[in-house]
């Protein structure tokens, strides 16, 4: 990661962005909830990431238009649901901004990061599963986490929204 002018995301003008990686996980959901009570609390912004990682080797470029073409519609059809899931926890007030990028999912986080100085905060849902947290949450928090540019709040995916609210 480039040297940078250190985020002065409380200044006049600024407005700090919680990041949410979006997907269909339950976990995500968590995060999702996590991030939209902070905002709701303290302010600011949300930012919802999809990200389409590309397709194996394929030597059909029709069938990697029609994947991508896919990927597209699944984005929206994941923002539509997270956008439901937001009115119904009562956070109508929040209007999130919504985000597709394509590449790989950790690069493309560390771009839009870099891109967007608004940005303050990354919220993860860890996975409750036994063989650990996530690939993403593993490779963020684990060895990056040291010199990643913001924060990374990680969310266990086990806690219930109640539990959530006690935290945020």
């Amino acid at each position: 990661m480039a040297n940078r002018e250190p985020r002065d995301l409380f200044t006049a003008g600024h407005m700090r962005k919680f990041l949410v990686i979006v997907d269909e996980s339950p976990e995500g959901e968590t995060a999702l909830y996590y991030a939209a009570r902070r905002v709701h609390r303290t302010g600011g912004g949300l930012s919802l990431l999809f990200v389409i990682e590309p397709m194996e080797m394929t030597h059909w470029l029709g069938v990697e238009e029609t994947f991508r073409e896919e990927q597209y519609h699944k984005a929206r059809a994941v923002f539509r649901l997270r956008a439901r899931k937001l009115k119904t926890w009562g956070f109508e007030e929040i209007v999130p901004e919504e985000i597709i990028r394509e590449g790989h999912l950790a690069e493309e986080i560390v771009k839009l990061i870099e891109e967007d100085r608004q940005v303050g905060i990354l919220v993860l849902g860890a996975s409750t599963d036994p063989k650990g947290p996530g690939p993403l949450v593993s490779s963020l928090a684990g060895a990056k986490a040291g010199t990643f540019p913001i924060p990374i709040t990680i969310v266990p995916g086990n806690l219930t929204l109640e539990e959530v609210n006690g935290l945020a």
